[in-house]
């Protein structure tokens, strides 16, 4: 492990968590932001030392306040920070210049744009939009990267058939091959999606603790090789598979249930989220030529 940030007791002082989740590298400014979700807030840090840069957020369900934020995507794009605000069920962009609040739509409920414990996000650059991972309504829904309007939604039955889901937890972009990468948590495997209509292209992971096995996978990155990288939550480990998901090799990460993970392609890190800390890794230790 490069570096950790925060301990193992939860705490709201700055650089500390309770119940860290969702994980962004901005690697424009070698940052690393992380929604401290059970604190209310998303705080940024130093990719180079992990210190303590800033904080944004607060509780509450105002507009620029959080409850229980989650997922989060750098839209460089379009200058912003967009974070699943869970519990208010909606999505937040924020400036990522100067980390003022800009906006948000959203609300609770099964119908269009609204949502039941939103959790991962993620930005097609491709098609300029936006994925988010509507996990209780047990679907993906895609949104316009221009003005966040509902673009079209994938799953919403839940079911273990190709293309149904049990809790849609983590998601990634394989930009290089035009697919999305879903952990369906509680069916305890990996989907894959084409990136164009959301479509079914292949599975992989059944329930176990064997390599290639999962127990409820919430978090989900790719590398710089397209590899995928799951966070295989209850058996405490990230594993690492081939873009046609066979198993290449497993990162034991101790004691805590691992819950998110990303990649930053222009330091080779790895961060993941695991009980009340934050580790980093050199990727290139764990994953040749990463």
């Amino acid at each position: 492990i490069k570096l950790s940030i925060g301990t193992k007791q939860a705490d709201d002082a700055d650089g500390q968590f309770n119940s860290p989740q969702g994980l962004a590298f901005d690697h424009h400014r070698g940052l690393l932001l992380v929604s401290d979700t059970n604190n209310h807030r998303v705080q940024v840090f130093s990719c180079d030392d992990g210190s303590f840069v800033s904080k944004l957020g607060e509780e509450g369900s105002q507009p620029g306040q959080f409850y229980y934020p989650y997922g989060l995507a750098i839209d460089h794009d379009h200058d912003r920070i967009l974070i699943t605000d869970q519990a208010n069920n909606r999505v937040q962009s924020w400036s990522l210049s100067d980390q003022s609040f800009l906006s948000c739509i959203g609300k609770y409920g099964p119908r269009d744009l609204q949502f039941s414990s939103l959790r991962s996000i993620a930005i097609d650059k491709h098609h300029h939009r936006i994925i988010v991972a509507d996990s209780n309504n047990d679907r993906l829904v895609f949104l316009s990267s221009i003005d966040l309007s509902l673009l079209f939604e994938v799953g919403g039955n839940e079911g273990s058939q190709p293309g149904e889901f049990k809790y849609p937890s983590g998601i990634a972009i394989d930009h290089d091959r035009h697919r999305i990468i879903v952990c369906d948590t509680f069916n305890h495997r990996v989907q894959v999606l084409s990136l164009i209509d959301g479509s079914f292209l292949l599975e992989f992971g059944s329930q176990g603790d064997q390599p290639g096995q999962f127990k409820f996978p919430h978090g989900v990155c790719i590398d710089n090789q397209g590899r995928i990288i799951v966070a295989d939550t209850n058996n405490r480990r990230l594993q690492s598979f081939t873009h046609e998901g066979h198993h290449i090799s497993s990162f034991d990460c101790g004691s805590e249930g691992i819950w998110r993970v990303a990649f930053d392609e222009h330091r080779g890190l790895i961060a993941f989220s695991a009980g009340n800390r934050v580790h980093v890794i050199g990727a290139n230790q764990w994953l040749a030529d990463t």
